[in-house]
């Protein structure tokens, strides 16, 4: 199992860590739109017991274990494309992916 992040993911990921004091990245799915489930991203400030680490590029990376089997594999990106810039999700599990990018069915 494991989880990653490019090197352009994980320098953007610590330019906003330097600025708070959050122990690293939390990662989930949740339900949610057309496809039917939807990323979570969010700094976390605290690591829950249940929580599952992984480290990329000197980034911990926090998930809870009924997120975790539809994340396994996942490697999280930082892309521009144009004027637009932001993380990206490049999840082996997902078989759909709905056109606006927000959501994914496995």
């Amino acid at each position: 199992m494991s989880i990653t992040l490019t090197e352009n993911a994980a320098r953007r990921v610590h330019a906003f860590l330097a600025k708070r004091s959050a122990v690293g990245l939390r990662l989930a799915v949740k339900t949610s739109g057309c496809s039917g489930m939807a990323y979570a991203l969010e700094y976390a400030d605290v690591a829950e017991p249940q929580d599952v680490r992984f480290e990329s590029h000197g980034v911990t990376v926090l998930i809870d274990p009924k997120s975790l089997p539809y994340l396994d594999g996942t490697e999280l990106d930082f892309v521009r494309e144009g004027l637009n810039e932001g993380f990206k999700f490049n999840n082996p599990n997902a078989k759909n992916q709905c056109g606006c990018g927000e959501s994914f069915a496995v």
